[in-house]
């Protein structure tokens, strides 16, 4: 989620949203814009390209009114202004003018740095907007959405919720708000199963509990779901390894509070409750079988075999049959 700087004043003279997360710079713009409106409806927003921004056009755009309006003046995407348009906006920088406020989107990195090392350097209010490519981030953005609203989700429904979206936070965001709009009093995993049904199913995650679980024709079912809406199997095969590989670590860990636990093998408390559940029936020897299984199909979809679909169907009946070996 985004992350801004103290100077958390939206009608600073300067806000620079930085990264590539498109949802988290779009939604920095229009905090600004909302601000701008609320001190002034009649409120002037530019909104330009790199390419609308030529030599000579922030002057322009930044020149006194005579009517004294609020303006916003919004420069996405740069990193990729002309060389002699950023040597307008760093002069700019030092001496922006009343009543507007300019808003710098920038990707990060190498391309157009001094730029970015100017608008620092001049004090911008900064938003840090990066791009969430790991689970947990996009977990920890579908916990913030609910707070925001004022709503309580269990951490389970909001692990579903990322399981059934996927990456793209637009949707996740979206699919809060439909949840919270629908729903009254806390937002619970059974929920999120109803209204997300088929794509929750054709989660790869999905796949690997009901295998850890021991269910072999529920995994079988929501893998081929899976396999048919488009997931890739490699996916699939990295779900089943942390699944087994739970297993393992729960079982052979020595008993104590969810939360010592947690600390102890880097999983949330609420998984370890979940792992607890899932472990009932597993031994040693079938987790040592299930990884076996797991490095099979994790070869067998990468190259080493001729049909993925095959290799992965043979990996869950395997490990759902070792979920089962205490007893035998």
């Amino acid at each position: 989620m985004a992350r801004k700087t103290a100077n958390d004043d939206p009608l600073a003279p300067l806000t620079l949203a930085v990264g590539q997360e498109e949802l988290l710079l779009d939604r920095a713009v229009q905090e600004v814009v909302a601000a701008a409106k609320a001190s002034d409806a009649d409120t002037d927003v530019r909104d330009l390209a790199p390419d609308q921004l030529q030599p000579g056009t922030l002057d322009e755009l930044t020149s006194p009114s005579l009517f004294a309006e609020r303006k916003v003046v919004v420069v996405r995407n740069a990193q990729d202004l002309s060389a002699d348009t950023v040597k307008d906006v760093k002069a700019y920088l030092g001496a922006p003018a009343e009543e507007i406020t300019l808003v710098l989107l920038h990707a990060g990195g190498a391309k157009g740095k001094g730029l970015l090392d100017a608008a620092r350097k001049a004090g911008a209010r900064e938003v840090a907007c990066p791009k969430m490519t790991k689970p947990a981030d996009r977990l920890a953005f579908v916990r913030q959405e609910f707070r925001a609203v004022g709503r309580s989700a269990t951490p389970e429904a909001c692990q579903a919720l990322v399981d059934a979206i996927g990456s793209d936070l637009r949707e996740l965001a979206s699919a809060v708000s439909q949840l919270v709009a629908d729903v009254e009093g806390t937002i619970d995993e059974a929920v999120v199963g109803r209204y997300y049904t088929g794509r929750a199913e054709a989660s790869s995650f999905t796949v690997a509990d009901r295998a850890v679980e021991g269910r072999a024709a529920e995994a079988l079912e929501a893998l081929r779901w899976s396999l048919s809406t488009g997931v890739a199997p490699v996916l699939i095969t990295s779900a089943l390894a942390q699944g087994v590989r739970a297993i393992g670590k729960l079982s052979s860990a020595r008993g104590g509070r969810p939360a010592d636990l947690a600390r102890e093998l880097g999983m949330p408390p609420w998984k370890i409750d979940r792992v607890r559940q899932q472990m009932r029936g597993w031994t040693p020897d079938g987790v040592a079988v299930a990884l076996r299984a797991v490095a099979e199909a994790d070869a067998g979809v990468k190259g080493g075999g001729d049909d993925p679909a095959y290799a992965l169907e043979k990996a869950v009946v395997t490990i759902a049959r070792a979920a089962r070996s205490r007893g035998r």
